[in-house]
């Protein structure tokens, strides 16, 4: 008995954005969810105090944008039960609270992220991305033309209007930083007209990184920032006072925000501060008296809490996962600590089926293992590699990952060094070492499970992707411990992707391998697509025809090289998918490929899925 592509498909992802709302009737809860069946958008779903679960967007829409190419904050309710959101299809932003949706913005080439509601004004304020450039935008909730209220940095997120109405704050950053390596938290006056002077910084900068801000008052915020190198709370005055580490301890109170509007921590009306913090072994909920330092932990027995939090009318509502539960949007009470489960029960396998992982720290690596169902001696194993680089993989309900181990495939996540969650210095580990440090890491990996008498040797495979595509590529022609690898809409060569790739990744490779044309003999001696002769194995790439992030001709040229030089080889692509799968029928597909192509090169037999064929082999 095993677990088939058809229920990974169906638990696939998990909530995004929550937001809680106090009612008369109690607290409404919002959330987005991914439905791969009906062709990957994202539906918003509400759910009434009386427990009623309604689709609070109708069928064929979906809200999701491309800010940045990753998508930012893509909806918010409105007062009195209506939303606004950013549809997929056209980038524009509506208003719903009839029937259909209304277009509050014309067509065109903008990009619309990071929605926020000032309160006491009838508008939605957002970043709003033009080619190359964004500013941030205020559009009236009637339809009528957007107001630019700042230009500032080439990159803005997190508007918030002060309590008294008169100032505008924000967290930008430039090239060539990545916003985990240095931003800045700006505060500004707001104009009659609406639109912001001069700003000042008042917290952050070159080497600090501001994920998030909120105001505590007219004269203070709350910021989550790092120049402990670990990102904690910080009361932040206006005025030029320095500000105040409100939680000074190694736990990661923000995550990178790779999507703009990404939530860790939400003010309460007593003042209280919900938040979530820990490693990337173990994210924690909590809620912190900023006047004491109490933090008091809310989570329960759940193991991972994600990024994004909103409370109202004394509870939290957040997302919570397990090892053996999928993510869950729950309602927490701040005082009683009370769980309720809001989101819809998703179908699971039995639980004989799911790996028990265990959290690892081999040679100073940080890995989470799951070992295979029925495992009698060393057996075959995968690493899985994240993508990013800067991000990680917590441990959580994957059902990719059990597809695997419920027939027989270990499974080890290796969280490199450049990985968050463990503070900025083992963040840094892959400052201008990308392509040697995450290779190094997962050889490390690899060869301690083979030390332990878990895994065979000669049937460790790698996979992983985008970033973690790039890490596996680079791996199988850099070392010799794999036996092959599976990539997933991969970077196979570093300099043609910064030339091809979007703005927000432009510059990403200057703090990764290091700036060009300088360090260009870096480039030449990493490149995965230059030095294809030397693969240790085959490998199977995947990639979506529509990826605005990595085009599919980096997989083209990088299989050509390996058929050149008489390496194994396969490509799949998948027409309407971008960078990621979002669609049940390309989830399946993906899934059957990688696992027939690991009989291939582990000799398993593999009956229950299509057959694989592999270029270059007799």
């Amino acid at each position: 008995m095993s677990i088939s592509p058809i229920d990974v498909a169906r638990t696939d992802g998990g909530p995004q954005w929550v937001e809680a709302v106090a009612t008369p009737a109690g607290v409404e809860v919002w959330w987005d969810e991914p439905r791969p069946h009906e062709g990957g958008r994202r539906c918003v779903v509400r759910r009434l105090p009386d427990g009623t679960r309604v689709d609070a967007l109708p069928e064929g829409w979906n809200a999701r944008n491309r800010v940045v190419e990753y998508g930012g904050r893509s909806w918010r309710p409105l007062p009195g039960g209506g939303l606004v959101f950013t549809n997929w299809a056209d980038q524009r932003l509506y208003r719903l609270d009839g029937a259909e949706p209304v277009a509050l913005t014309p067509e065109g080439p903008e990009r619309y992220g990071d929605l926020y509601l000032p309160p006491g004004r009838d508008e939605v304020w957002a970043v709003r991305e033009t080619h190359d450039v964004r500013d941030l935008v205020a559009v009236p909730l009637d339809g009528g033309d957007a107001r630019v209220i700042v230009k500032a940095q080439d990159f803005v997120m997190n508007p918030r209007i002060s309590p008294d109405g008169r100032k505008v704050s924000w967290i930008g950053w430039d090239h060539p930083n990545m916003p985990w390596d240095g931003t800045e938290l700006c505060v500004a006056p707001l104009a009659a007209d609406g639109t912001a002077g001069p700003h000042e910084v008042v917290a952050g900068g070159p080497s600090e990184s501001v994920t998030q801000a909120e105001w505590r008052d007219a004269t203070s915020l709350y910021a989550v920032t790092d120049p402990t190198g670990w990102w904690n709370v910080h009361l932040v005055p206006l005025g030029g006072g320095e500000p105040r580490n409100l939680t000074p301890m190694e736990s990661e109170f923000g995550v990178a925000p790779w999507k703009p509007g990404l939530a860790t921590f939400a003010v309460a009306d007593d003042g209280r501060l919900v938040v979530v913090h820990g490693t990337a072994d173990r994210r924690r909920l909590g809620v912190l008296d900023p006047r004491t330092g109490d933090l008091r932990d809310l989570g329960g027995t759940a193991t991972h809490w994600s990024g994004t939090v909103s409370v109202a009318g004394g509870k939290a509502v957040a997302v919570k996962g397990t090892p053996y539960t999928p993510l869950q949007v729950t309602l927490v009470g701040l005082d009683d600590g009370g769980h309720e489960v809001v989101s819809a029960p998703k179908p699971l396998p039995d639980r004989a089926l799911l790996p028990d992982p265990e959290a690892v720290t081999i040679e100073g690596v940080h890995a989470h293992l799951y070992p295979p169902s029925g495992a009698q001696g060393p057996g075959p194993y995968v690493i899985f590699v994240h993508g990013g680089p800067t991000g990680n993989m917590p441990i959580l309900l994957d059902l990719e990952i059990a597809y695997f181990t419920s027939r027989g495939i270990g499974v080890a996540v290796v969280n490199y060094g450049g990985s968050t969650g463990y503070g900025r210095a083992y963040r840094e580990r892959l400052r201008h070492q990308w392509g040697v440090v995450d290779v190094q890491d997962c050889a490390i990996v690899a060869r301690g499970l083979v030390e332990r008498g878990v895994a065979d040797a000669a049937r460790i495979a790698i996979r992983g992707g985008s970033a973690g595509g790039w890490t596996t590529v680079a791996a199988l022609v850099h070392s010799d411990v794999f036996a092959g690898g599976v990539a997933h809409y991969a970077i196979t060569d570093p300099e043609s992707w910064a030339a091809e790739t979007h703005d927000f990744e432009s510059r990403y490779l200057d703090g990764l391998v290091g700036p060009l044309p300088e360090t260009r003999q870096r480039y030449t001696e990493r490149s995965p697509l230059l030095n294809a002769f030397r693969a240790s194995g085959p490998c199977l790439m995947l990639h979506g025809l529509e990826d605005a992030i990595v085009d599919v001709s980096q997989a083209e040229r990088f299989t050509a090289e390996l058929d050149k030089h008489g390496k194994e080889w396969a490509l799949l692509t998948f027409p309407g998918e971008q960078h990621g799968w979002r669609r049940e029928e390309t989830i399946v597909a993906v899934l059957e490929a990688e696992l027939a192509f690991y009989g291939l090169i582990f000799g398993m037999e593999t009956p229950d899925v299509p057959p694989l064929t592999l270029k270059g082999r007799a």
